[in-house]
Parts: C-alpha cells; sequence; structure tokens
C-alpha cells in the first residue's frame, strides 16, 4: 500500500550545487582524508560538511521538503565529495540514492522514513542497503541471502550475517536484503525483499572485517543481526523478474552513475596533486620545474584526456536522459564500465610518470590509485557487461541487456 511520508514543517539543509559552493564542500572534506584513510575510522568530519552543505539530503523528494535533486545533479555532488575524500562520497552515494529511490516509489514504512527526515533535519543520518554476505557474495551475481526474516506477533525478527556493509556503525538505518520465513502459495519461490532496521536496534553486531586496499575510511564491515526486531510494515517484498527475485538495486540506472562519479572525482585529485608536484619539483640536473618539460606536460595531457573522456562519458550519459533521449540505455553498463576504465587509467599514468615520489605515503598518489581501483567492484563487474552486451548484439533472442 501506498503511504505518504511527507513530514511538515521540516527543514533540510539546502544545497549550494554551484560549481563554487561544491568546490568549497571538496576542499574541506580534502582536509581529512589522508587522516582517515590511515586510522580507518569513520570519516565524521568529512560526513559532517557533507551534511551541512545539504549534500546528504540532495535527493529528498520536494513533497518531504527536500530539493529533489536530479541523476545529473548527483553525478556533480559526487565527483566533488570523491575528489575530496571518496570514503565520504560512497557514505553519501549510498545515502543519497536511499532517497532517490523514495522519492520514485515510496517504499519505505512511513513512520520510519519520517524518522529518518528528522534526523536528517539535525545532523547527518546514513543509510545503506545491506546486501551482500560471507557465502554468497554480491548478489548481482544471483542467489538468494541466508537472512530470514521471520514473522513474531508483531513484525519480524531479522537474523543473519552480512558482509561489505559500507557505514558500519555510522548507519541510521539498515535496508537488509533477506528471505521471509513464512508460507507462500508457491513453497518454491519464497519471499524475497528489503526489511528497514534502525541501526540503533537491540540485537546488531559489527564485526570489524574491513582492511581493504581503498576506500579505508568507509567502514565497510560485516555485521550480524540476531533476531533484530522490526515492525509489521518493514519488510517491503521485492518483485520477481522472469519468474524469480533479483536485488533492483544492483541494476544499472541513471540514478547508479553516481557511483563511478566519486571515482571520477579521485581522478581530479591525482590530476591535482600531479600539476603541484611537477611545479614544485625542481631537480638539480634540471635546474627548473619538472613543469616545464615536454615530456611532463604530454602526461599531463594524458591524465586530462582521460579524465575528459570519463566526464564527456558521465556527464553527457545523464544529459541525453533529461532530454528525453533514451537510445543509449541499453548500453548504461557499458558507459560505467568505460568511465572507471578512464578514471582508473587517468591515476595510472600520473603515479607511472613519477616514479618512486608516486608510491610513498609522504605524497597522495598511492592513496589516490588504492583508492581508484575500487571503481571496479561496483556493479556490474566489467566481464557481467561486457558478456550481456555481446549477447545483445550477437544473440538477441538470448533477453541479455548491457
Amino acid at each position: 500500500m501506498t503511504v505518504s511520508t511527507a513530514v511538515a514543517p521540516l527543514t533540510l539543509p539546502v544545497p549550494d550545487l554551484s560549481d563554487d559552493g561544491l568546490a568549497a564542500v571538496t576542499a574541506e572534506v580534502a582536509v581529512t582524508a589522508e587522516e582517515y584513510d590511515r586510522s580507518g575510522a569513520v570519516p565524521t568530519r568529512g560526513i559532517e560538511a557533507a551534511h551541512r552543505a545539504g549534500l546528504l539530503t540532495a535527493t529528498v523528494a520536494q513533497r518531504d521538503g527536500g530539493p529533489g535533486a536530479s541523476p545529473l545533479d548527483v553525478a556533480r555532488i559526487l565527483v566533488a565529495l570523491g575528489e575530496g575524500d571518496p570514503s565520504v562520497a560512497l557514505l553519501a552515494a549510498n545515502t543519497l540514492a536511499t532517497h532517490a529511490g523514495q522519492a520514485t516509489a515510496r517504499h519505505w514504512p512511513a513512520a520510519a522514513y519520517a524518522d529518518l527526515l528528522r534526523r536528517s533535519a539535525d545532523g547527518p543520518a546514513l543509510v545503506n542497503a545491506i546486501r551482500a554476505e560471507p557465502e554468497l557474495g554480491a548478489p548481482a551475481r544471483g542467489g538468494l541471502p541466508a537472512t530470514v526474516a521471520r514473522r513474531t506477533a508483531d513484525g519480524w525478527s531479522v537474523s543473519g550475517r552480512k558482509a561489505y556493509a559500507t557505514g558500519g556503525t555510522a548507519l541510521a538505518y539498515h535496508v537488509v536484503w533477506a528471505v521471509a520465513d513464512e508460507p507462500h502459495g508457491d513453497p518454491g519461490r519464497p519471499r524475497v525483499g528489503h526489511v528497514v532496521v534502525p541501526g540503533g536496534a537491540s540485537g546488531i553486531t559489527w564485526i570489524d572485517t574491513w582492511d581493504h586496499l581503498g576506500l579505508r575510511a568507509s567502514n565497510t564491515h560485516d555485521v550480524v543481526y540476531d533476531e533484530v526486531r522490526v515492525p509489521d510494515d518493514a519488510f517491503i517484498e521485492l518483485p520477481r523478474v522472469d519468474g524469480v527475485y533479483r536485488d533492483l538495486a544492483t541494476a544499472t540506472s541513471p540514478t547508479s552513475f553516481g557511483y563511478p562519479a566519486l571515482y571520477v572525482g579521485v581522478a581530479r585529485a591525482a590530476r591535482s596533486a600531479f600539476v603541484r608536484f611537477a611545479r614544485d619539483r625542481v631537480p638539480t640536473a634540471l635546474g627548473r620545474p619538472i613543469a616545464e618539460t615536454d615530456r611532463i606536460q604530454a602526461v599531463a595531457g594524458e591524465i586530462d584526456a582521460q579524465i575528459a573522456q570519463a566526464e564527456a562519458l558521465l556527464f553527457g550519459t545523464l544529459l541525453r536522459i533529461e532530454t528525453g533521449d533514451t537510445r543509449h540505455l541499453a548500453q548504461l553498463s557499458l558507459i560505467k564500465v568505460q568511465i572507471g576504465r578512464s578514471a582508473v587509467a587517468a591515476v595510472q599514468t600520473a603515479v607511472a610518470a613519477l616514479g618512486n615520489p608516486a608510491l610513498s605515503r609522504h605524497l597522495p598518489f598511492e592513496r589516490h590509485l588504492r583508492d581508484v581501483l575500487c571503481v571496479r567492484v561496483h556493479p556490474p563487474q566489467e566481464d557481467a557487461a561486457l558478456l550481456a552486451a555481446g549477447r545483445r548484439l550477437l544473440v538477441p533472442t538470448a533477453g541479455g541487456t548491457a
């Protein structure tokens, strides 16, 4: 049943989405990026900066007191945050995607979403869809979760273990992928859905498993749910697609372009670091900054070319959709792959040209390289996107989509 979740009066931070406004947030978030990368702690100051700037609630629907930012706006926001601190950007991306989904479908329980909005007015209120599991892996590859939602007298009891739950203890709400245990008309097809769980609910235990190459401050730990009690309306059943359940949150859509956008931001940060280093570095044998040499200028040009390509694909794709042109929708997964490839190439080009200094933790290049490589883990992964595209071209009856 569709229930209105509008809350009034409600005052959310108003975002300044001008270039200067976003650049100011980038600069503020960047100040603590290295510190949080080293400590692995929740990047509190960066999150608070994003909240004050209204960037965590930019996609809240206008009917709920938000600005209702478009996918193009979201891409610009996440490029800016990714340039400052990609861990902050990833936390923001998950939260923005949740609000955007609610703006479209109003699928959350009314009371829970009203509470999320109230908390978002007071301070940062992060949300994430918790889907992956240690045994299953990522749901984009198919399969059903082992996490179970069991019926109780007044709602549901959720039990199971999840992996890669980005946000950790900073999450205000978890949206947990689970199977319902109650009888169904078809015993071979259990009810599958998302359960909206408050982050402070009794029975939630975090296991500090995140010791990753990049995005170290994203707090993407494992989480255990041990008979976590939630109300009756907290279970949101997912529809079947071709007779089976799919995690629709992993599907490529304009909203999902926020994820590659944050890595374009990482590439921009690497470009800025390269420019600073090249202008400051004066080898004694050369007697002038390396920025004045043809070789370094050509490298800078290659970095810029890769970023220009990524940005053209990112913003061009979303602008086409805004104008009503949908001819490229079948290629969205491929475009996401190409954006990621270009972002990685830009950072790798900078690192390769500078040698040892770029691999030292005294400079930011190695951090940017570690972070940008994480673009490859976001669905759809390259092999799946390329296979689906090939099937779409060569075997149309197979029904593959790219």
